[in-house]
């Protein structure tokens, strides 16, 4: 095996190859493009595409595609050759500046929100010249914006930029305000942490509700769960790391930073994490990631399931947002110092990010709503519905007397002692991390730890970025006027921190406690997909993003209408799939084994001096179970009807949310209950502990 420094990004053009390939004045002025946002020539996009084909070809490439992602929640592709026909009856291999500038790929099929009627067909992808194109098996792919004819935004990736855009340019205002002028762009990166579970193949084929849905309608709960702990950060068993060890060669030659692999607290469940990049590129790395990490499960004999809450009654999955604002000269502008209180410029950017999540709560919360996630949000694994903001010991000292204008005395520099004399001694954090905070600062960046794992980090990034934006650019209109900049910043900082201290809570966020205090302090608690997404269109929301020209105001409507109809699609499919199994599986199953006990018993009576005793219990139970089941299956069959024929969005998600949901629920329970007396060779789904404890 290459040494890994040797093959990192070796499918992907990046500087590195574009370095090597292309002429300096091309070279130059692409990165005019990517740094400064100059308009891209149509000569040096000829000059890119003729070297971008070369170096595809010579990796043993033979089309290219628009690599985009419409609102689906996936990624989208249309593969082009690279041959053309020559005089001589032959192919040449070409590809041109306009076929590396815009695609034009059917967009009747994608989610519009309504913003293009079925028939108007026509789309276009825009390349993103920010986000380096790569190889993935003989494909050239490229990544690129997806739009309408009408110029509207029918993907993730153009909002994120926008939002970018937004960020950059009022982060620049206030920088300029401290005397900043040799700083020329503002950028956020993330780095998000990926949950996943990996389970037997043959297993997960005999499970419909696997297959169709991503996770498991039926399941009675296993002798053993996650009681013990004993499967986080446990030895990693050999097939596993075979997985993981197969995924880093895969990710790392398309240039994912992925740096961290350890097992998750729920038996078969794991986490990869990368090293932090700019928004953009993480956003399209994690596209990756979940693709390939699906890709090379298969080669193993496993499947990876990405889905929220994949097992009841275990932990769910996440991804875990971890962000950030740094200038191009490598200031982390979160980064507080050795001296937070003086740190003004620090304090300003905190604060911005604290009015900017107490603000737009709402946004933060619905930019995570799906039918999977609501499943995970509020249970042990995970944070409550409500937002809240965890500053840790010191920040909050910091904010506290600032705001009651007093002294601050300063964190204690504290070392660890473990009594133990050859263990080295070093400096302990001033702050505990709070893994119960749905938005934990973590030393130099925010932590939201809301993200369900199959969700697109573009969605939060964009509402973070925009609502950040928005506090930057209240405070810069605010301290440009100023006289007294000194005066005016320190005022600032004092009445932002006295204004929006609501949302900070450096407690325990499991505890039920905590949503009364939230209630009483005023935050919103939006349980499900169907209370966060009409939140999208609240005037506040509209008039902030369309003003940073993040959405305009029909890119929301479609938006919201998108994320519902997704919502419905969702449950109405795991609710057909009940259904499915009820009738032609489990109820049938159930049948064949009280024809057993019938018979044990008959047998028993006919013999005579048997008991049959445990046979009549167990009859009993399961034909109590079999009236009921059959009965909750009807009824949800006819929740399924009543769905169809309800009009509007928001009537239809209100109805999944009160009446479909609980009625999967109910009909669950009685399916559990029969699990755990029928026969493990009559019962035709693979179990809990089968399924969780599998792989070895």
């Amino acid at each position: 095996m290459a040494n890994v420094a040797e093959y990192f990004g070796s499918m992907v053009f990046d500087d590195k190859a574009m370095r090597e390939r292309l002429d300096s004045k091309v070279y130059q002025e692409l990165h005019r493009t990517i740094d400064d946002g100059e308009q891209l020539s149509i000569s040096v996009a000829d000059a890119v595409a003729a070297a971008m084909k070369e170096w595809a070809v010579e990796k043993g490439a033979t089309h290219y595609t628009h690599w985009f992602q419409p609102l689906t929640g996936i990624t989208a592709e249309k593969h082009d050759s690279f041959i053309c026909p020559s005089p001589d009856g032959r192919v040449i291999m070409e590809f041109s500046g306009k076929e590396l500038i815009k695609g034009e790929p059917d967009a009747s099929s994608f989610p519009s929100g309504g913003l293009r009627a079925t028939f108007e067909a026509r789309g276009y992808t825009a390349w993103d010249p920010t986000s380096f194109a790569f190889i993935k098996g003989k494909t050239l792919c490229i990544p690129t914006a997806f739009c309408s004819y009408g110029s509207d935004a029918l993907d993730k990736k153009t909002p994120l930029l926008r939002s970018m855009q937004a960020l950059n340019l009022q982060a620049m205002r206030v920088l300029r305000l401290f005397g900043n002028n040799d700083v020329k762009k503002v950028v956020t990166s993330v780095g998000p942490e990926q949950e996943y579970f990996l389970v037997p193949k043959e297993l997960y084929a005999r499970r419909k509700d696997l297959i169709y849905t991503g996770r498991t309608l039926f399941g009675a709960r296993p002798p053993k769960g996650q009681e013990l702990d004993d499967h986080y950060f446990g030895t990693i068993k050999p097939r596993v790391l075979a997985y993981m060890e197969d995924l880093n060669d895969e990710l790392w030659k398309l240039g994912i930073l992925a740096k961290t692999q350890h097992n998750e607290v729920a038996p078969a469940q794991h986490e990869l994490a990368p090293i932090y990049t700019t928004t953009n590129v993480a956003t399209d790395n994690n596209q990756l990631t979940m693709e390939i990490m699906q890709k090379v499960a298969e080669r193993h004999g496993l499947v990876c399931l990405l889905h929220e809450k994949p097992f009841k009654g275990v932990n769910g999955s996440g991804k875990h947002n971890n962000w950030s604002i740094g200038t191009d000269t490598g200031v982390n502008l979160l980064t507080p110092g050795e001296t937070p209180y003086e740190n003004v410029q620090f304090l300003l950017f905190l604060v911005a990010v604290i009015k900017a999540v107490d603000e737009y709560q709402d946004l933060l919360r619905l930019s995570v709503a799906t039918a999977g996630n609501d499943h995970r949000l509020g249970a042990n694994e995970a944070p409550p519905a409500v937002i809240s903001i965890f500053l840790g010991d010191e920040l909050a000292a910091v904010l506290d007397a600032i705001e009651n204008e007093t002294e601050y005395e300063g964190a204690k520099k504290r070392y660890m002692k473990l009594g133990v004399d050859v263990l080295p001694q070093f400096r302990r954090d001033t702050t505990d991390r709070n893994r119960t905070s749905p938005f934990a600062f973590t030393g130099n960046k925010f932590e939201f730890r809301m993200l369900g794992s199959s969700n697109s980090i573009a969605c939060c990034n964009m509402m973070l970025n925009s609502a950040v934006a928005e506090s930057l650019g209240q405070f810069a209109d605010i301290l440009e006027k100023s006289d007294d900049f000194e005066n005016d910043v320190h005022t600032l900082i004092r009445d932002t921190i006295r204004e929006h201290k609501r949302i900070v809570f450096n407690g325990n966020g499991y505890d039920d406690s905590w949503l009364k205090e939230a209630e009483r302090r005023g935050l919103s608690n939006l349980r499900t997909t169907a209370d966060a997404m009409p939140h999208l269109l609240d005037e506040k929301n509209v008039l902030m993003l369309t003003s940073h020209k993040v959405f305009t105001k029909a890119e929301l409507q479609s938006r919201m209408e998108i994320m519902l109809e997704n919502y419905v699609k969702q449950v109405n499919i795991e609710a057909l799939t009940m259904i499915d199994i009820s009738y032609k599986q489990l109820l049938p199953a159930i049948e064949t084994y009280l024809e057993k006990l019938l018979s044990n018993a008959s047998m028993k009576q006919r013999i005579g001096g048997i008991s049959a005793a445990y046979e009549e219990k167990q009859i009993g139970k399961l034909t109590d179970i079999t009236v009921h089941m059959d009965d909750q299956t009807e009824r949800l069959e006819k929740l399924t009807e009543k769905l169809a024929s309800t009009d509007g969005i928001i009537a239809q998600a209100n109805l999944v949310r009160d009446e479909l949901l609980p009625q999967m629920d109910a009909l669950r329970a009685y399916a559990d209950d029969a699990e755990a007396i029928v026969d493990a060779k009559v019962w035709p789904l693979p179990t809990y502990g089968e399924l969780l404890f599998g792989v070895r």
